[in-house]
């Protein structure tokens, strides 16, 4: 079953801005793709909470894991109505006035309940988790141990609905222009620093490849 683009369920439809919303799928894949850290929200006894979670998308799900041991995933595990949201942020945009300054940025924000993911298939789905962390990290080390397994708790939310909002380009001037004063972009992008050893042996063996590719090309 396909699933309807983002943006066009009552709860997702973009109203305010509405020339920056984004009704392809595609592209919610390539933002979802590019980042590996979401914000977690969702109501407990009257009380918000939004927590930042490391995840990966798996096809037409995002992946979340955590303690088995902390509430937070415990409550989600439950199905209660959660709200997920990634960000990248691009750019400053410097326009002539404080009031049509704004910032460029791609979002998703994803609406539904989770699902606590248990059976044979949560290992491969952890693996796959890691992988989409750190490519080919998993192949440098030991396979998990049932004992940490079972001290993960591994949840998936469907990306069924899901709105998506992108602002790209130039300062948009309502007035100013002429006045001398500059205005443009501040592009924004994510580098990563070299590997640090951990430890004493860690210092004494080469960076593992993994690693060096992630420098290389860093998910942030």
């Amino acid at each position: 079953m396909s699933l309807p683009n983002p943006g066009q369920t009552d709860r997702t439809a973009i109203n305010r801005l509405k020339k920056r919303s984004v009704e392809d799928r595609d592209q919610m894949y390539e933002i979802l793709d590019s980042t590996i850290l979401c914000h977690v929200g969702y109501v407990e006894n009257g009380q918000p909470f939004v927590l930042p979670y490391g995840f990966v998308r798996d096809g037409d799900r995002i992946l979340i894991h955590g303690s088995s041991g902390a509430r937070f995933m415990r409550e989600l595990a439950k199905g209660i109505p959660t709200c997920v949201t990634v960000t990248k942020l691009d750019g400053m945009v410097v326009a002539r006035t404080t009031y049509d300054s704004s910032m460029n940025y791609r979002s998703v924000v994803i609406l539904g309940a989770a699902e606590e993911i248990t059976g044979p298939e949560k290992n491969e789905l952890l693996e796959k988790v890691s992988e989409g962390l750190i490519p080919g990290r998993v192949s440098e080390v030991r396979t998990s141990t049932p004992k940490e397994l079972a001290a993960t708790t591994l949840l998936s939310l469907s990306l069924e609905e899901a709105s998506v909002k992108v602002r790209t380009g130039m300062p948009e001037d309502g007035e100013g222009f002429g006045t001398g004063v500059w205005s443009g972009v501040i592009p924004i992008r994510v580098v990563a620093d070299e590997a640090i050893a951990g430890d004493a042996e860690s210092e004494g063996l080469s960076v593992p490849e993994s690693v060096k590719a992630f420098i290389r090309n860093p998910k942030a």
